[in-house]
């Protein structure tokens, strides 16, 4: 078994529902999958002795998970008074709707659509309940409309899919690109640098204790993948789904169509650095 201190981010371990830090407490959805781990991890925030809570990715429209979050804040001592999205995918937003039917929340995030209330989410928001402070982080690339969340009590970020516990994550290509991306892992990284974050609360996946060990090695994954496809492309492998097959031939093929995502994402990348044929002249 290898030492999960040695693998990329220093991954806890086991993924279980409970504490991960001071403030933050996992409630895991049912919805276990090759593209959400072990399911969606919901978090339940909130300052010590405070009787609120803020969750962020009330996850799959589920009514046996959204009643377990409640239950979880509840057995705390805590009403929940916000509800925050980090992206729309139907794995962490589906369920907010009813969410907020459930406790009477307003959910922010920053596609309107998926908003109810008048607030949305932005850049350098900070977000203050019961004592409770969140910084709002834009992270685009897995999506256009990702965000990240900075605890900088617990030295901590909420990734959502931007970082995930185990393995890497999709660039959901046309709506996520990979220079966005790119630019969004630099900027976790400064928050790693910069501001002392060391724990990454991952939408799927266990907890990270080595927050920037797991951002460097999403930029060498990511590097190392646009020098295959660009290898790929040079030996006549042009298509996305001929690239999929020479580039993740060792990945899962059930996984194949959302590597086609990225695939896509990478060579748009390619194509407008000039670095392959077919960019914008």
């Amino acid at each position: 078994m290898t030492d999960a201190a040695a693998l990329p981010g220093q991954p806890r371990g086991v993924v279980t529902s409970g504490p991960a830090t001071a403030r933050a407490v996992n409630v895991l959805a049912p919805n276990a999958s090759p593209m959400t781990l072990d399911g969606t991890n919901t978090w339940l925030l909130s300052e010590p002795g405070s009787d609120l809570a803020v969750v962020v990715d009330p996850g799959p429209l589920d009514d046996v998970h959204l009643r377990a979050v409640i239950a979880a804040a509840e057995h705390a001592g805590k009403r929940i008074a916000l509800t925050l999205l980090t992206h729309g995918h139907p794995d962490h937003a589906e369920g907010a709707g009813r969410f907020a039917e459930l406790t009477g929340t307003k959910v922010r995030a920053l596609d309107p659509a998926l908003r109810l209330g008048d607030e949305g989410l932005a850049a350098g928001d900070v977000i203050r309940t019961g004592g409770l402070e969140l910084r709002v982080v834009p992270t685009p690339g897995h999506t256009s409309d990702s965000l990240c969340f900075h605890l900088p009590a617990d030295r901590a970020v909420l990734t959502g899919d931007t970082i995930l516990g185990r393995g890497t994550t999709v660039v959901a290509h046309p709506d996520g690109r990979l220079g966005d991306y790119l630019d969004s892992l630099r900027r976790l990284r400064s928050l790693t640098v910069d501001d002392g974050v060391h724990t990454v609360l991952p939408g799927h996946g266990p907890v990270l204790e080595d927050a920037q060990g797991a951002v460097e090695f999403y930029l060498a994954h990511r590097a190392h993948r646009l020098a295959q496809v660009e290898t790929a492309v040079e030996n006549g492998f042009v298509t996305p789904e001929a690239v999929v097959a020479q580039v993740y031939a060792d990945v899962d093929r059930s996984l194949w169509p959302a590597a086609e995502w990225s695939v896509r994402a990478q060579l748009e990348y390619l194509q407008d650095h000039g670095l392959i044929p077919g960019g914008p002249e």
